[in-house]
């Protein structure tokens, strides 16, 4: 993918413009979803089957998922790839932004304002464990809860309690 201009942001921009491609990394990222089905129907936003195999397509060109073969009669596992888990923190940003100038759910904001406030080592840690989940790097050793152990534990202090998305 050969980008219209030298120009980072729009090489950026041009990968990560829609406003699917981002929303399919962040389930990944946050909700761990890896299978077609999966990030299909765990989407609060209710994304189509044609747009969801559209940026999946566009994701893998762009070398921010891998596609794992999938044999006869199975699902194909996506996974994030280091240019991937290095979206954490766009996304992030986005988020924060919109936790200052946008309207939302308190259940749904719950998380971002986690990470806020857990500060910038909070997102290399979670880095950290996606490059475990998604690469097969070691884990690191925490003293207490992972990264995502405190999502978890706290999208289950919001109201309503299951896994929500940062949003």
């Amino acid at each position: 993918m050969e980008p219209r201009s030298g120009c980072p942001v729009n090489a950026t921009v041009e990968v990560l413009g829609d406003r699917w491609s981002l929303l399919v990394l962040r389930d990944v990222i946050f909700g761990d979803r890896r299978y077609f089905r999966a990030l299909l129907t765990g989407s609060v936003e209710g994304i189509a089957s044609n747009i969801l195999a559209d940026r999946l397509v566009r994701l893998v060109e762009a070398g921010l998922l891998t596609r794992g073969t999938a044999a006869r009669g199975q699902r194909a596992r996506y996974s994030l790839t280091e240019a991937g888990i290095r979206t954490l923190p766009i996304i992030y940003a986005l988020g924060d932004w919109g936790l200052d100038w946008r309207p939302g759910s308190a259940e749904l904001r719950h998380r971002q304002q986690l990470m806020r406030d857990a500060g910038p080592a909070f997102l290399e840690e979670l880095m950290d464990e996606l490059r475990v989940r998604h690469l097969g790097a070691p884990p690191k050793p925490y003293d207490g809860p992972s990264p995502f152990e405190r999502l978890e534990a706290a999208s289950k202090d919001e109201p309503g309690g299951e896994a929500q998305q940062p949003g």
